[in-house]
């Protein structure tokens, strides 16, 4: 499968009407992969997603999907002419068709749309469903129908706006996964929109974290956990605290926790202060270590348990201990830093 650049978004502005929502967005979809675009509610990441689909206009930059301009200001290629498909949040099925008749929609002329249907309906999961009507099947199977339809025409690019947001948890997170492995299989590019980290990084190659209209990084899962390139994405991806510290040579930083050295160097004032990010797996249950933290919170999580410990600055970080280890709060623990990365903000004011 080749891993060319498939879609392109340049310089890109867009919104609503005369207002902009996005500025400066740019990024790029390799083919076959899987993007993301992650935000709380308003941050831009649906407008983007309706831009790319033709539904908004641009008032700068472009849009470019498989080498072609699709979106710039003052032209928009029709939605039905850029063989994009898209999977909304409420499904869309129309309720009056059978299941088989909802696939076939998109491919009412083509010569093989009966196999095509039936290869479909194996691929999500509904094979013998394909004469029930919509209302008889449950959201999840609603939601791989939509999927089908979607791939029926064979598109460019998958588009997925908030797809799982209506099911239950453990459903979504079953179906997040289908859904990764469907479109792996058929080597089928898309984005999808979430608000949801955790289905986020379990469909996901490439993530994009918006705040405000900006795009704040695009980078796999792995990078915007381990090298967040901002304070924002630091907070905003899995969990972790920052803790005020001294650089005191470029890959080290003085901190109450002690020297803590880094797998990178930092070309910033030797002495000056640094913010530094501490996830929870940084910070490791060591009984016989002289550093003492005092548990002020405890969330069991079944394996582990998450633990909010205080410094005796008042300072707080997050620690992940195997969960039998029992420990109250008030009761005071040894730890010990445990990372190669050391990931440092110019302090926030």
């Amino acid at each position: 499968m080749s891993h060319a650049p498939l879609l392109n978004l340049h310089d890109l502005a867009c919104g609503y009407g005369g207002q902009r929502v996005v500025q400066n967005l740019n990024l790029h979809l390799n083919a076959g992969d899987i993007g993301c675009l992650l935000g709380s509610s308003g941050c831009g990441k649906t407008t983007t997603l309706r831009a790319i689909a033709g539904f908004e206009p641009v008032h700068e930059g472009e849009i470019r999907l498989a080498g072609e301009v699709i979106s710039r200001a003052g032209f928009t290629l029709a939605p039905e002419k850029r063989r994009i498909g898209m999977v909304f949040q409420d499904y869309a099925l129309f309720p009056h068709l059978s299941v088989a008749d909802n696939i076939v929609f998109g491919i009412r002329q083509h010569p093989r749309k009966a196999d095509i249907t039936e290869e479909l309906l194996e691929l999500v999961n509904l094979k013998g469903l394909g004469k029930r009507y919509p209302h008889e099947l449950s959201g999840g199977q609603q939601q791989r129908v939509a999927l089908a339809r979607a791939l029926a025409p064979e598109p460019r690019l998958l588009l997925l706006d908030e797809p799982f947001s209506n099911l239950d948890v453990e459903l979504r997170r079953k179906l997040s996964q289908e859904v990764r492995d469907i479109l792996k299989l058929r080597g089928t590019s898309a984005i999808l929109v979430t608000h949801d980290q955790e289905e986020a990084f379990a469909v996901s190659d490439q993530v994009g974290v918006f705040k405000e209209g900006r795009l704040e990084q695009w980078d796999t899962p792995y990078n915007l956990y381990h090298e967040p390139r901002t304070p924002f994405v630091a907070s905003f991806i899995g969990q972790g605290y920052f803790i005020r510290g001294q650089l005191c040579c470029p890959e080290s930083v003085q901190t109450e926790l002690g020297v803590l050295r880094g797998n990178r160097a930092y070309a910033w004032p030797l002495g000056g202060a640094v913010d530094v990010l501490l996830r929870p797996d940084d910070i490791v249950h060591a009984p016989d270590s002289a550093l003492r933290a005092t548990v002020v919170g405890k969330t069991f999580l079944g394996a582990s348990s998450l633990y909010r410990l205080q410094l005796p600055t008042g300072s707080q970080l997050e620690s992940i201990f195997p969960s039998h280890l029992d420990h109250r709060p008030g009761a005071r623990v040894g730890i010990r830093v445990a990372t190669e990365r050391l990931v440092l903000f110019q302090p926030r004011t």
